[in-house]
C-alpha cells in the first residue's frame, strides 16, 4: 500500500480510537500494535516492549517528576494567594494595577509550578472575586486568569519544553531560555488588552488606584521572596554550569518542599503524602505517553510513513511561510483535542525534519509550537483552563468565560506573527548565554 495512503489510514484510526474515550497512551499503543500486526506480522509485537522501555531509558526524563513535585509543593500552599497579594500591593499605583497583578502573579506562579490548571486555580481563587468586586468585567476577570494560566507551559522551567527536547534531541537548556522573552511578550499583550477592555467597558474608575502603606507592602514579602529566590537559584544552577537539568530539577523540588514545610507549615504526613501522590500520578501519566509515543513513532517509521510524508512535503513548490502556516493550523486543531504533551510527542519527530528542511530554527519552532498548545488550553472543546475557571467561579457562565478568553487567543496569534517577523525574540537569549547553536 502507498505509504501516504497508509498514513491517512493511521491518522483516521488514531482519531477514532482517541475519541472513543481511551487514554492517550493506551490509544497510541492500540493503533501502533494494530498496524504493526497487519503490515509487519505478529513478530513485530516482540519489539514493542523493548521500544517502550527504551524510550524511557533517558536520564533527562528524571527532570519531569522533579519539576512536577516542585509545582505540586507550590500548589499545595498559599503561595499563589501570597504572590497575588504582594504584587497587588506593590503595583497599586500602576493604572489597571489589579489585572496587571493577576497576570504577573500567573507568570511567576507558572514559572514555579509549570502547570496551567494549578496556576489558574491558585491565582484565580483570589484574583477573580477581587476583580469582580472592584468592577472589572467578568470576561476580563475570567479570561485573563485562564490565559495567564497557559504561561505555565512556556515560561521555564516547563515540562512541555522538556518533552520537546527529549522527543527531538534538542538542548533543554536552550529551550528553557527560548521561552523567557516570548513568555514576557505574551504577558505584555495580555496586560495591554485587559487594561484597554476594562477602560472601554468598565470605566476609568475601575482602574483607579488603591493605597497601601509601606508596612503593608513589606509585610507580605517574607512569604514571597523565597520562591523567587528558588526560581533564580534553579536558573543559575542550570545556566551557571553547576548542575544538569535533571540535577537542577531535583534541587528545585527539594527547595520547594523545604519552603512549603518551613514557611507554610506543610509538615503533616497527610499533606506531604498528597503532594507525592499527585506528583507520582501525573509523572506516570506523562511517562506512559512518552513510551507509547515512542512505539507510535517506530510504527510510523517502520511503515515508511514518516519518510514519505517528509519527502512529499519537500516536493511541494510552496513558499516556506505558507508551509509554516499550514503546520500552525494543524497544530492548532490538534491542540483543541489533545493535551500538549501528546501533541508534541506525536508530531514533533515528523514535523522537525520538515521545519528544519525549510530553513526554520528548531528552537524557535519549539516556542511557536508551545504557543499553539497554549491556545488549545483556552479553546473548546477540551479547553482545560476554561473548566478550571468555571469551577472557581461557577456563577460566571461558561459562555462568558469562553468569550472572555477569545481576545487572549488573538493575543497569542499576534505573538506568533511577531515571532515570525522577529525570530530573535526566541533565539537571541539562548545564543547570547550559551553561544550560537552548531548545525
Amino acid at each position: 500500500m502507498d505509504p501516504l495512503l497508509l498514513g491517512l489510514l493511521v491518522a483516521v484510526a488514531t482519531i477514532l480510537v482517541l475519541f472513543s474515550g481511551v487514554s492517550v497512551a493506551a490509544g497510541l499503543l492500540i493503533v501502533s500494535a494494530g498496524f504493526l500486526i497487519v503490515f509487519d506480522g505478529m513478530r513485530s509485537l516482540e519489539l514493542m516492549p523493548e521500544i517502550f522501555f527504551g524510550k524511557l531509558d533517558n536520564f533527562a526524563l528524571l527532570s519531569i517528576p522533579m519539576f512536577i513535585i516542585m509545582g505540586a509543593a507550590i500548589a499545595s500552599t498559599r503561595a499563589g494567594a501570597d504572590l497575588y497579594e504582594a504584587l497587588d500591593r506593590w503595583l497599586t499605583r500602576v493604572p489597571g494595577g489589579l489585572v496587571i497583578s493577576n497576570l504577573g502573579a500567573c507568570a511567576l506562579f507558572a514559572a514555579m509550578s509549570g502547570s496551567s490548571p494549578a496556576t489558574c486555580a491558585a491565582i484565580g481563587k483570589m484574583g477573580i472575586p477581587e476583580m469582580r468586586k472592584r468592577g472589572y468585567p467578568d470576561g476580563v476577570a475570567a479570561g485573563s486568569i485562564a490565559a495567564g494560566g497557559t504561561l505555565g507551559i512556556l515560561i521555564p522551567p516547563s515540562v512541555t519544553m522538556i518533552v520537546y527536547g527529549i522527543a527531538t534531541e534538542t538542548s533543554i537548556g536552550r529551550l528553557f531560555l527560548a521561552g523567557v522573552f516570548p513568555g514576557l511578550l505574551l504577558v505584555v499583550l495580555f496586560m495591554a488588552w485587559s487594561i484597554y477592555y476594562t477602560w472601554r467597558h468598565g470605566g476609568a474608575d475601575v482602574l483607579a488606584r488603591r493605597s497601601f502603606t509601606w508596612a503593608q507592602k513589606f509585610e507580605v514579602l517574607p512569604r514571597v521572596l523565597p520562591f523567587i529566590a528558588i526560581i533564580l537559584g534553579v536558573l543559575y544552577a542550570l545556566y551557571g554550569g553547576v548542575a544538569t537539568p535533571s540535577e537542577t530539577a531535583a534541587v528545585g523540588a527539594l527547595m520547594c518542599m523545604a519552603v512549603a514545610v518551613v514557611i507554610y507549615k506543610l509538615w503533616s504526613f497527610q499533606a506531604i503524602w498528597v503532594v507525592l501522590r499527585d506528583s507520582t500520578r501525573e509523572s506516570v501519566m506523562i511517562m506512559f505517553i512518552i513510551g507509547a509515543a515512542g512505539v507510535f513513532s517506530y510504527m510510523l517509521s517502520s511503515l515508511f510513513i514518516t519518510q514519505s510524508i517528509a519527502e512529499w512535503i519537500s516536493t511541494l513548490d510552496v513558499n516556506r511561510w505558507v508551509l509554516m502556516g499550514v503546520i500552525n493550523l494543524f497544530l492548532l486543531v490538534a491542540g483543541f483535542f489533545l493535551p500538549p504533551v501528546a501533541v508534541i510527542l506525536m508530531t514533533a519527530p515528523i514535523l522537525l525534519p520538515i521545519v528544519t528542511g525549510a530553513g526554520f530554527d528548531p528552537i524557535w519552532f519549539a516556542v511557536v509550537l508551545t504557543i499553539n498548545m497554549e491556545i488549545g488550553l483556552i479553546s473548546p472543546p477540551v479547553g482545560l483552563n476554561l473548566y478550571v475557571i468555571n469551577g472557581i467561579a461557577p456563577d460566571i457562565p461558561l459562555k462568558t468565560i469562553l468569550l472572555g478568553s477569545l481576545p487572549y487567543v488573538a493575543c497569542m496569534a499576534i505573538a506568533i506573527v511577531i515571532l515570525c517577523i522577529f525570530p530573535g525574540i526566541a533565539t537571541w537569549l539562548p545564543d547570547a548565554l550559551m553561544g550560537p547553536r552548531l548545525g
